[in-house]
């Protein structure tokens, strides 16, 4: 399992830092085509922080929204259905390249295309969905960055034991129908039993279907919940912080924003310095490489941030330990 301390900076050989100034100048005049599709709402401000990360380091690169490049968007709502629909009408603008945002992105567009380009982030485990043959050798014609593999839900379940430890029941929220969903509610179905927690699983598609299952979750006692990696996830990020709340129930979740408004604790990676290395990726794949030759890469970082206030609001005291080895909110 990723190690809360861990600090692995991979160097991208042949990357943006490592273009000669002259060189990163010369674009070919003609204007280049990039496709984006994310799962998210077009009003989303995450989303929005996202790909403001990887338009300001495509930039950084030398490439100029309307320029020398142009940037078609396709936002959510992220159901399946829309989601493909959205993946062919993008590989039928003829991109040079494009990026895939989360799991819910990446399946549509190479069931649209494995001629195309595709640069993916916020992905977990791309060898155990079938998106890469490889992490070193993709294969294809998509290339990225992942966001973890599925055992570090293992340590969400650790996390929500060490913050709560009178929690014996938890309701995992996840999305059954893209691979982590299954993956990580896998690793996390494993370890429970060691840890004396008992699971249910709880789809997290419908803002509907969310609000009812933590409700009728929330009548026994000393239950808590841990939010699994997913677009819809993100998209009801303020539904679930509140029901977490007024229920009472402690909760991990996978990515910071959630801690930073309101939610117990988080573990996970950088979200925006996903998108700023997938910029690096498209640059790169714009100046002539090719995905196959780009090979996966992990994380830098893992985050961990607790926040206090609501700590203290759900009568929980944090364990020194695990304030040493976080900032916290």
């Amino acid at each position: 399992m990723p190690d809360m301390r861990r600090r692995e900076f991979i160097t991208l050989l042949g990357g943006a830092a490592a273009w000669p100034l002259a060189a990163r100048a010369q674009h070919p005049e003609r204007m280049r085509r990039v496709g984006v599709l994310t799962p998210l709402p077009a009003d989303d401000a995450e989303g929005h922080a996202w790909l403001t990360a990887f338009t300001q380091a495509l930039q950084q690169s030398g490439w100029t929204v309307g320029q020398n490049v142009r940037i078609d968007y396709r936002w959510g709502p992220g159901n399946p259905a829309t989601m493909r629909k959205y993946a062919t009408e993008l590989v039928a603008l003829e991109p040079d390249v494009m990026l895939a945002i989360t799991s819910a992105a990446v399946a549509p567009l190479l069931e649209a295309s494995r001629a195309v380009p595709i640069v993916f982030a916020l992905v977990a485990d791309p060898v155990a969905a079938g998106y890469v043959e490889s992490l070193a050798r993709p294969g294809g014609n998509a290339t990225g960055f992942t966001l973890f593999e599925y055992s570090i839900s293992g340590k969400w379940l650790e996390l929500l034991k060490e913050i709560a430890p009178h929690v014996k029941r938890a309701a995992v929220l996840r999305d059954a129908s893209i691979a982590p969903g299954l993956g990580e509610f896998g690793v996390i179905q494993a370890l429970a039993p060691s840890l004396g927690v008992e699971l249910r699983p709880v789809d997290v598609r419908d803002a509907g279907e969310i609000e009812r299952a933590i409700t009728a979750f929330a009548q026994g006692s000393d239950g808590g919940m841990i939010v699994t990696g997913s677009p819809s996830a993100v998209i009801h990020r303020g539904l679930i912080i509140a029901l977490a709340a007024k229920h009472r129930l402690p909760t991990v979740y996978p990515y910071r924003v959630a801690a930073d408004v309101g939610g117990l604790i988080s573990y996970g990676a950088d979200y925006l310095d996903q998108q700023r290395r997938a910029a690096s990726y498209v640059d790169r794949i714009l100046k002539g490489e090719k995905p196959a030759d780009l090979p996966v890469q992990a994380p830098t970082k893992y985050e961990l941030v607790i926040n206090l206030k609501t700590a203290k609001a759900l009568g929980l005291k944090v364990p020194p330990a695990l304030l040493a080895r976080a900032p916290t909110r």
